[in-house]
C-alpha cells in the first residue's frame, strides 16, 4: 500500500476505534487501514483499537490467538481486542458480536488521544465507545466515520421489521449527535443524516472512499483466465467480495441457470466470501454457467478483476441508501465495464451515471442481467469507452491523496475545536 506524505502544522495523537481492520480484504478494513498509515505519514501518532480478523469468513483468521495482541502494522500500532465471532450471522448474532467488541473497547487503553475516530459499522459498539468518551469532563475531540448506514441497513434489507427501524434510527441519531464532526462517504448520506437523523448540517463533512489499490498490473491477465479455468470464448462476469444477505445473489445464480438454458457463452463467477456462500452454493448446484472462487490475495485480486470481460454489482431489491458498495472503487481501478444490478434511484445506480462507467439493470431481474453482459459482450467499442470513463473517475473523484489530506484538515479542526 502506498503511503501519502503529506504536510500537516500540527501533529495530533489520533485514536481510531473500528471493529475491522488490514488483513482483513474487503469491506470497511482497508479504508481504515489507507487513513491511518496515511495520517502516520503527515506526522501524527496513531493508535488502532480493533477486532481480530474475521471477515468476510466469519472466522478467525489463522495465526490469531488469545485475549489480545498488538502489531506495528506499516507504523500504525495496532491492539486488536478478542470478541464474538458469529458462526452464522444473524441480526442478533451480530449485535452479541457488536457489544462484546463494545465491551472490550470501553475498558481498554486509548493512550490519551487528542482526537478519536470511530468507524461505523459496528453501531453498538459506536455507541458504547461514545458512552466512555463523553464521561470525560477534558475529552478528546471525537469524529465517527460512516461507511454504512446502519438504521437504513435495518429498513431496506427487512431485518426486524419496522419496529427494529426505527430504534435503530432513534439510536443512530442518538449517537452521531453527541459527536463533534461525522464524516460521510457520499452526499446521499448527509442528506439522510440532516432530513431524518437530525444530525447538524454543519457538523457533518463529505469525504468520499478511494480506491485503495495500486495500478492495476498490466500484465498476466491471460495466465489469470487460464488459471481460474476461463476459455477465450467465455464472457466472464466477474462479482467480488462479500456474499452477504444485501448482495441479494441468488438473482445471479438464476442468470446464470437461464444462461445455461440458452447456451450462452455468459458465465458467471462469484469470487470472495460471506455467510450466504454456502447456501448460494446449494442453489448453483449442476448450473454449468456459474463457478466460485476463494478470495484472492493483493496482486492475485486485480489481475482476476482485469481478467474479467464484466464486473458485477448486485444488491436486493429495496436497498437504496444503506451503503456504497466498497467494491466499485477496486472495480474502477480494474479498466473493465460494470453492471450494476440495483434499484432505480439507489446510491449504486447513482455512481454508475456519474461516472458512465458501466450499466444499470433492475435488482432481481436475472434475464436482464444476462441480457445486459449480453450485450456489452457483441459491443467491445462501448465496453472500451466504459472502462476508460471508469478509469478517469478513479483519478478525478477517488484519490487518495486527496481523501486523506481531506481528513487530516477534518480531524486537525475538530482537535482545535476542542483546544486540544
Amino acid at each position: 500500500m502506498t503511503i501519502l506524505a503529506l504536510v500537516t502544522s500540527r501533529k495530533l495523537r489520533i485514536t481510531v476505534l473500528g471493529l475491522n481492520y488490514t488483513p482483513e480484504p474487503s469491506g470497511n478494513a482497508p479504508y481504515t487501514a489507507s487513513l491511518a498509515e496515511g495520517l502516520v505519514a503527515a506526522g501524527h501518532t496513531v493508535h488502532v483499537l480493533t477486532g481480530f480478523p474475521h471477515y468476510p469468513e466469519w472466522a478467525l483468521k489463522e495465526g490469531y490467538t488469545g485475549w489480545r495482541m498488538t502489531e506495528v502494522i506499516n507504523g500504525v500500532t495496532v491492539d486488536r481486542l478478542r470478541h464474538f465471532v458469529p458462526r452464522n450471522p444473524s441480526a442478533l448474532s451480530r449485535m452479541h458480536m457488536e457489544l462484546s467488541f463494545g465491551f472490550r473497547l470501553v475498558t481498554a487503553r486509548w493512550h490519551k488521544p487528542d482526537v478519536v475516530l470511530v468507524v461505523s459499522p459496528a453501531l453498538l459498539s459506536c455507541g458504547m465507545a461514545m458512552v466512555r468518551v463523553n464521561m470525560r469532563p477534558n475529552r478528546p475531540a471525537v469524529a465517527i466515520w460512516i461507511q454504512d448506514l446502519y438504521s437504513r441497513g435495518v429498513v431496506e434489507t427487512g431485518t426486524g421489521g419496522s419496529l427494529l427501524g426505527r430504534i435503530a434510527s432513534s439510536l443512530e441519531s442518538k449517537i452521531l449527535c453527541s459527536a463533534d464532526g461525522v464524516a460521510a462517504i457520499h452526499e446521499r448520506f448527509k442528506r439522510h443524516m440532516v432530513s431524518l437523523l437530525g444530525v447538524p448540517s454543519g457538523r457533518v463533512e463529505v469525504i468520499r472512499n478511494w480506491t485503495h489499490l495500486p495500478p492495476t498490473p498490466t500484465s498476466g491477465v491471460e495466465e489469470m483466465r487460464s488459471m481460474l479455468g476461463w476459455g477465450p470464448e467465455d464472457v466472464v462476469v466477474l462479482h467480488a467480495g462479500n456474499m452477504g444477505k444485501k448482495q441479494g445473489l441468488e438473482n445471479v445464480v438464476e442468470a446464470a441457470r437461464i444462461a445455461s438454458e440458452r447456451h450462452s457463452s455468459v458465465r458467471f463467477v462469484l469470487m470472495g466470501d460471506g455467510n450466504q456462500r454456502r447456501q448460494l452454493e446449494k442453489l448453483a448446484r449442476n448450473i454449468s454457467h456459474i463457478s466460485f472462487v476463494d478470495p484472492l490475495p493483493g496482486n492475485e485480486f486485480q489481475l482476476a478483476l482485469a481478467a474479467a470481460d464484466v464486473l458485477l454489482v448486485n444488491e436486493l431489491p429495496g436497498v437504496k441508501d444503506m451503503a456504497v458498495p466498497s467494491k466499485l472503487t477496486s472495480y474502477f481501478n480494474a479498466g473493465v465495464p460494470v453492471i450494476a444490478a440495483t434499484d432505480e434511484g439507489s446510491v449504486t445506480a447513482f455512481e454508475i451515471e456519474n461516472c458512465k462507467g458501466g450499466v444499470r439493470v433492475d435488482a432481481a431481474n436475472p434475464a436482464a442481467l444476462l441480457e445486459a453482459a449480453t450485450a456489452l459482450a457483441r459491443d467491445p467499442a462501448a465496453c472500451a469507452e466504459m472502462a476508460a470513463n471508469a478509469m478517469r473517475f478513479r483519478h478525478e473523484t477517488l484519490s487518495e491523496s486527496a481523501a486523506v489530506a481531506h481528513y487530516d484538515e477534518f480531524i486537525t479542526s475538530l482537535a482545535t475545536s476542542r483546544g486540544r
